[in-house]
């Protein structure tokens, strides 16, 4: 018999700590907010709000169980991104690149066409393929910044 229900993937809101990290786990697809200022009580406001799971490297943040709240312990990225992965079993979901690492929004994919005039020359020589942020209006291709953050995940999941 095959299992028809859909698991909902987690959202998440990380601290002021964790910029980098939010970027990581919105390439990987998860809605991730981050504010490089916030106060405690917002992010904890917020994450009740919108059922989101805090990441934080605040203990007193993280203790205060006011909201579910994950204390991550390493300062380096790619231990982050792997007790994140290891917390929430993410080890099998495989980066989609959905979602705008800067401002979290959903991307769409687009004719280069209609972009063209915006591109650096090498870029559009080399690459087909863009996507688009709906809300900031970025760009995104499969360059050596999205190899290198794939590659970094890719290298991570196999680790745990």
């Amino acid at each position: 018999m095959q299992n028809n229900t859909k698991t909902e993937l987690p959202t998440f809101i990380a601290d002021c700590h964790l910029g980098k990290l939010s970027k990581y786990l919105r390439f990987m697809g998860y809605d991730t907010l981050y504010f490089p200022q916030i106060d405690d009580n917002a992010i904890i406001e917020l994450a009740n709000r919108d059922k989101r799971i805090v990441l934080t490297r605040d203990r007193e943040l993280s203790e205060r169980k006011k909201a579910h709240c994950v204390l991550l312990r390493s300062i380096k990225i790619e231990e982050q991104l792997q007790e994140v992965i290891c917390a929430f079993n993410l080890k099998e979901h495989v980066p989609s690149f959905s979602r705008c690492i800067v401002c979290n929004e959903s991307l769409a994919k687009v004719d280069k066409q209609d972009i063209i005039e915006r591109l650096p020359v090498k870029v559009a020589k080399y690459f087909s393929s863009f996507e688009v942020c709906k809300k900031c209006d970025r760009i995104y291709w499969h360059g050596d910044h999205y190899k290198r953050m794939k590659a970094t995940i890719q290298k991570i999941s196999a680790s745990v």
